[in-house]
């Protein structure tokens, strides 16, 4: 019997910082409120740093100019059993649009230092939220050219 294709799902996430603080997504999700960077998934036709450019204002309002990955992470959720294949991008973030619609599932956003961070780390979506702020803090930038696009 052939074996069953796998499949991730592939996301962007959004590195945020300014004057040392991270912004951090509190989002609803299965009831609960949970933490995350700007985020979501890749959609078709995109490239990974549209992507992030398109979920970073869906979720935040704020504009966002991708210059550098992170890192890329994958992680099973022990939940849904699905495994996430994350691409995280920093770069500049420009001036919020207070009059845009967020996502539904979007509470609010929230500066927090590294130390808070980790303080509320119990509430975090994934513990790729952690991982990305620290990969930043430890001075990982890529080029946005890591990853190729063909046509």
């Amino acid at each position: 019997m052939p074996e069953r294709a796998w499949h991730a799902s592939v996301t962007v996430a959004a590195v945020l910082e300014r004057r040392g603080r991270f912004l951090l997504i509190e989002e609803r999700q299965d009831g609960a409120l949970v933490l995350n960077q700007p985020s979501g998934h890749w959609e078709p036709g995109e490239t990974l740093p549209a992507a992030c450019v398109r979920e970073t204002l869906e979720e935040s309002g704020f504009d966002f100019v991708p210059t550098a990955v992170v890192g890329v992470y994958r992680w099973k959720s022990p939940a849904s059993d699905t495994t996430y294949l994350r691409f995280a991008f920093c770069g500049r973030l420009g001036e919020r649009d207070r009059a845009r619609k967020l996502d539904d599932v979007i509470v609010r956003g929230l500066w927090l230092t590294p130390e808070e961070a980790f303080a509320t780390r119990d509430r975090h979506r994934s513990p790729l939220v952690l991982r990305c702020i620290e990969d930043y803090l430890a001075g990982r930038r890529f080029p946005l050219d890591l990853v190729t696009h063909f046509e």
